[in-house]
């Protein structure tokens, strides 16, 4: 990236340097108009988003990659980063699903640099979590937490060649993957250990959650300092991410409405689509159903950092949905 950002600069010199002089304002502004028309066939022809596929970490002796997609580089325009975590239960998935390009393709065709990782799965070979047996749960989430700040990291020391936005960095996912985003935010608002890793001025952009929860032993989650705007999509039918929460005593997981209740009381930036009757399908199906709104969200709370709160509550009468999903018929 930073060879074509060298070319276009060159360019634009050595265009320049060749015209008549009248005023430099002039001779620039026309320098710009040769180079456009020179470029403009190179750009139309490569505005299809392109795939870079890189190792970001190593860990357990596993590699874990990220896929880069971004359409051509500009010259001078810092672009906005949209990280995203594969769904799977923490047993399955992957950061390339067919269900997810749509997603990809419709950010990075807008110019944002979309980031889709891995992560280590940290319930493969373990049973169903239960009140009585969180431990395997917490583990792979706090595995999936620290493997997406090493992928932050990493997008933070590249973020020159990229040409991407630091203040700008969202975080997404899907199921176990939103569960993932959410905790990081959590972690990161509360300055917890795991949190270290990331530079002491860093905070996300914004949180894009499709499903998601946040595992807690304090009840419900409370903020030190204030979370990053979030989109929050969830099915109210929902069993295996609970769409409220599942809690023995103060430790649980806190899904979507506890979570959205805390943002209400607190005054924190939020945006609800409650969908109602509607089981874990809502983990996939606003990455093909509201793009637009998701851009939406993107261009209110994160580029222009509205202060609004906004719960919208959507019933389907003709959308059959299938809820008999749970953690023991997942996990099993």
């Amino acid at each position: 990236m930073t060879q074509i950002k060298q070319i276009c600069a060159d360019v634009i010199a050595g265009l320049t340097r060749n015209l008549p002089t009248v005023s430099r304002g002039f001779r620039v502004k026309h320098g710009m108009t040769v180079l456009s028309l020179f470029l403009l066939p190179l750009f139309l022809f490569a505005q299809t988003p392109q795939k870079e596929t890189r190792v970001f970490a190593v860990k357990d002796g596993q590699e874990l990659k990220m896929d880069i997609h971004s359409l051509s580089i500009d010259c001078d325009r810092k672009r906005p980063a949209l990280i995203f975590a594969f769904g799977g239960g923490f047993v399955g998935g992957r950061r390339d699903a067919e269900q997810y390009i749509d997603y990809f393709l419709y950010f990075s065709d807008r110019d944002f640099v979309v980031i889709s990782i891995d992560y280590r799965l940290g319930m493969k070979g373990q049973g169903a979590p239960s009140p009585f047996n969180t431990r395997p749960l917490r583990n792979a989430i706090a595995m999936g937490v620290a493997d997406l700040f090493s992928a932050t990291n990493y997008i933070l020391e590249n973020a020159e060649e990229w040409n991407i936005d630091t203040e700008r960095i969202i975080i997404s996912g899907s199921s176990a993957g939103a569960i993932i985003v959410l905790q990081a935010d959590y972690e990161l608002s509360n300055l917890k250990p795991s949190a270290e890793v990331l530079p002491d001025d860093f905070r996300f952009a914004g949180v894009i959650s499709f499903a998601g929860a946040i595992f807690s032993t304090e009840g419900v989650p409370s903020y030190r300092r204030r979370p990053a705007p979030t989109l929050f999509f969830h099915g109210s039918a929902d069993r295996l991410v609970p769409y409220n929460h599942t809690r023995f005593l103060r430790m649980g997981m806190f899904g979507s409405r506890s979570l959205v209740n805390r943002f209400h009381e607190r005054g924190f930036p939020y945006l609800f689509f409650s969908k109602t009757d509607i089981g874990h399908e809502v983990a996939v199906t606003p990455m093909q159903e509201f793009l637009p709104e998701i851009e939406r969200f993107i261009n209110d709370f994160v580029i222009h950092r509205s202060q609004l709160q906004i719960e919208v509550t959507i019933r389907d009468r003709f959308r059959q949905s299938d809820t008999s999903t749970t953690p023991a018929s997942f996990f099993n």
